[in-house]
């Protein structure tokens, strides 16, 4: 892999990641997830009525690979708000069902009124 497309999708996961207040990198897209595990984040994130975006990071295997390295982190689907890595989805269900990811989510202004 060159360091030029390193380099790019870097540059693409930063994007995505700071100009979405919350941002799903997953596999598939939020209509039809690709993988049990983005499934469940969507459903969590609906159920909470958080509005996100969603990357399909089965788009290219540099993404796939790229956001794993940018996060640290080796599994997807992975989760960040307003810039921040949350977490994949055990921690994602783990703050759900503690209420703590609603009141993340209300704490950051991200909630509907």
């Amino acid at each position: 892999m060159s360091e030029t497309l390193d380099a790019d999708v870097n540059a693409f996961i930063d994007k995505a990641v700071k100009e979405n207040p919350v941002v799903l990198f997953m596999k598939g897209v939020p209509d039809q997830p690709a993988c049990g595990f983005s499934a469940t984040v969507v459903q969590i994130l609906d159920q909470v009525g958080v509005d996100f975006a969603a990357v399909n990071i089965l788009q290219s295997d540099a993404l796939r690979q790229g956001i794993k390295a940018y996060s640290d982190w080796p599994t997807i689907p992975q989760l960040y708000v307003k810039g921040e890595f949350v977490g994949g989805c055990d921690i994602i269900r783990e703050m759900y069902q503690s209420g703590e990811l609603k009141g993340l989510f209300a704490e950051q202004g991200l909630l509907p009124a």
